[in-house]
């Protein structure tokens, strides 16, 4: 007898079809989820070698906090003669690399021609680092720290002996976290672009980092030294202690 070769009928194909379309369906928010939380994992992790490296920092300048500087563009990141604060403590880690966040995104900040550098693509390759270092935790000195290319007028040295409650006050920070779509912390909508899908990282003065998911729980962090917490209101100028020292 001879054999014969029996083809897929139509229906067939299309119940197998619709069974990998189901088992895609299934699949591919765990596999976006399993690599969200591995680079979250890794921004932490960052994060927390680069808050070791600033304690390793104070312990060899008599317990004094580095100075604080914030986005300088001119020169950027990089470039000689760039003003960050992951400059003053590089010589503790010898890696760029721990100063990114693999969700860094960039953001609206880093296209303006003044604030930003046009042409690159995230807050690391503009402004050396994804994270924001505190104001209130690091030392302004008055005619050399400086924020967006603006030198301040007025110093506060920070040391340890500063921290009413090391381990509650907010140290550094990522630069975007999803809660920032609110008003009140300034991002929107000229410096905002979601880079998390659950919160973002936090060191703490004390050295220690967890993961940060509510505006509740980053409202109630203390963020200056002195102890103001950073949702609450400070009465000498009437704004969040979060505009004063964040």
């Amino acid at each position: 007898m001879k054999d014969r070769t029996r083809g897929f009928t139509l229906i067939e194909l299309l119940v197998v079809i619709a069974i990998i379309a189901v088992l895609a369906a299934i699949l591919f928010p765990v596999f976006s989820q399993a690599r969200e939380k591995a680079r979250e994992t890794v921004c932490i992790s960052n994060a927390r070698q680069v808050g070791l490296q600033v304690r390793m920092y104070v312990s060899d300048y008599d317990d004094v906090m580095p100075l604080f500087y914030a986005y300088n563009t001119q020169p950027p990141s990089g470039d000689p003669g760039h003003k960050g604060i992951e400059e003053l403590i590089l010589p503790y880690g010898r890696n760029r690399g721990i100063f990114r966040c693999p969700d860094d995104a960039g953001g609206p900040a880093v296209a303006d021609p003044y604030y930003g550098c046009p042409g690159r693509t995230s807050y690391h390759s503009c402004y050396g680092s994804s994270f924001r270092f505190s104001k209130g935790s690091f030392s302004v000195v008055a005619g050399e720290s400086s924020q967006n290319n603006e030198v301040y007028t007025y110093g506060n040295v920070v040391t340890d002996a500063s921290f009413v409650a090391p381990a509650e006050t907010r140290m550094m920070r990522d630069e975007m976290f999803p809660f920032f779509t609110q008003a009140k912390y300034g991002y929107v909508p000229d410096y905002f672009r979601a880079w998390h899908a659950r919160g973002g990282s936090v060191i703490f003065a004390d050295g220690h980092a967890r993961l940060t998911v509510s505006g509740g729980d980053f409202d109630a962090q203390i963020v200056c030294a002195a102890g103001g917490r950073s949702g609450d209101i400070n009465p000498e100028d009437g704004d969040m202690y979060y505009w004063g020292c964040d």
